[in-house]
């Protein structure tokens, strides 16, 4: 899910969307290089090589979106001023900045844009959004422009990470952002129940017996919370197949394959814990924004989500970040993974992709500037410590954490489970959205009828699953 929320596939367009604002062009300092302009607003001056970095005296203009909305203020102060110090080494490229109301948020309307080929130079997607992407022919392939002298950090960037954003071997996007999904807790209720925040559920045999010491503190308290609506019930029906090593789609792409043994333990796990435990509380069919409310209120022990979640309650609801804590999902198989990125219009000439690649560098992927500038990140007021994004390695991540850790502005503790057991992510499945709007019914159906019959729901899920993946 995300929203303003931050940074992940885009499952609820019912999330609150920024305030609708016009093209802010963020004019670029220094002098014009002479030559003359090309229709797409770039000059005939750079190196026709795409494998050479940006020559500073080219001059270009770029529109990207998402910059953010001037009701984000600090973020929309840290993006002048890394314009600003772009700027300073790219004098001529002119950066106009887009924030855009819904198009970073709606899938109806991100769809309009790639069909109606109106997307801007730079736009913002997410890893599950390139099948869509290519299959509107929307985004350069950036392979050749992307090497050790573009992105110096390129050898530090997660390859699993990259690879979302690759199709046959071709690159088409520069990631900004990474997740994956662990167990969420609210240290307060854990303690509270005699439990230790410090060592969260390791498998769904623990979290179920967690969860019901965690209810009988009374007073509207569940002990833990799951999706059913809005796709996000597919979605978490998903995250629990992964940890348990199983599989929605299988390998080919063309066939479900939750209707098995590991698909009836997710389903007949949560029966129980709703029903016979009594554990997951009386009000069901919860999407996206239902149990952050909860927990951030205490009155929910645990749920799967991404770090990012924490930001969100601590900036939107109030909370406070010494309140939760996370642990590695239960199962530890494997952890459903995902996060956004950046990509290139096709069809814009080669000195604006350098450009655009040049600009995705300092801004996303240079450790110590732009969104990783962790100093800066904490004198403006925001998060500094959340475990992700995170896709760095080797020395990168080694720089990275220690700054994230030098200027914490939460107990980066919490989440030492999390990180010190890292679990391997996996990709959503293919046709994601509608996968999970079928699996909706799965999770709807066994968290709102005791007499729910498992088989025939899994059964039928089956068969409608099969006929959206026969219809890529």
């Amino acid at each position: 899910m995300r929203t303003a929320r931050f940074r992940r596939s885009r499952r609820a367009a019912a999330i609150t969307l920024v305030s609708a604002l016009s093209l802010t062009a963020l004019a670029a300092c220094g002098t014009s290089s002479s030559g003359d302009d090309n229709s797409d607003g770039s000059q005939q001056n750079g190196s026709s090589d795409p494998t050479a970095p940006l020559d500073p005296k080219t001059k270009v203009t770029l529109t990207i979106d998402c910059m953010p909305p001037t009701a984000k203020a600090a973020e929309l102060k840290e993006w002048k001023e890394d314009v600003a110090e772009f700027n300073k080494t790219y004098p001529n490229v002119t950066i106009e900045g887009r924030s855009t109301p819904g198009q970073c948020l709606e899938p109806p309307r991100f769809t309009a844009m790639l069909k109606a080929k109106s997307q801007p130079d730079v736009f913002y997607t997410y890893f599950t959004d390139l099948p869509q992407v290519l299959d509107n022919d929307g985004a350069a392939d950036i392979t050749a422009y992307v090497n050790d002298k573009s992105v110096p950090a390129l050898k530090d960037i997660d390859p699993n990470v990259l690879g979302s954003l690759k199709q046959d071997g071709k690159l088409y996007g520069l990631p900004t952002s990474n997740y994956t999904m662990g167990l969420l807790i609210n240290r307060k209720l854990f303690k509270d129940a005699g439990l230790n925040p410090d060592a969260p559920p390791r498998t769904w045999d623990e979290v179920r017996t967690a969860a019901k010491k965690i209810a009988g503190l009374g007073e509207g308290v569940s002990g833990f919370g799951e999706y059913s609506a809005g796709n996000t019930g597919g979605w978490h029906f998903t995250a629990q197949m992964y940890s348990l090593g199983g599989d929605v789609v299988d390998a080919s792409g063309k066939k479900a394959a939750f209707n098995t043994d590991l698909g009836r333990q997710v389903v007949k796990n949560l029966h129980a814990m709703r029903w016979e435990d009594d554990s997951m509380g009386k009000t069901q069919l919860l999407k996206w924004g239902d149990l952050q409310k909860q927990i951030a209120t205490d009155k929910l022990g645990m749920f799967l989500a991404a770090p990012d979640d924490i930001a969100y309650m601590v900036q939107q609801l109030g909370a406070k970040y010494e309140n939760f804590g996370m642990g590695p999902i239960p199962g530890g198989r494997n952890t459903l993974a995902g996060g956004n990125n950046y990509m290139i219009k096709k069809g814009i000439s080669g000195d604006k992709i350098k450009a655009a690649v040049a600009w995705l560098n300092f801004k996303n992927l240079t450790v110590g500037k732009g969104q990783f500038d962790w100093a800066r990140t904490k004198a403006d007021a925001l998060p500094v410590g959340i475990p992700q994004p995170n896709f760095w390695l080797n020395e990168s991540k080694t720089k990275d954490d220690a700054a994230r850790l030098e200027h914490a502005t939460m107990p980066v503790e919490n989440f030492k489970t999390f990180m010190d057991n890292p679990v391997a992510g996996k990709n959503e499945p293919p046709k994601a959205q509608e996968v999970y709007k079928v699996l909706d019914n799965v999770m709807s159906a066994v968290l709102t009828n005791k007499d729910a019959d498992v088989d025939k729901l899994l059964s039928t899920a089956e068969a409608q699953v099969n006929q959206v993946l026969a219809n890529q």
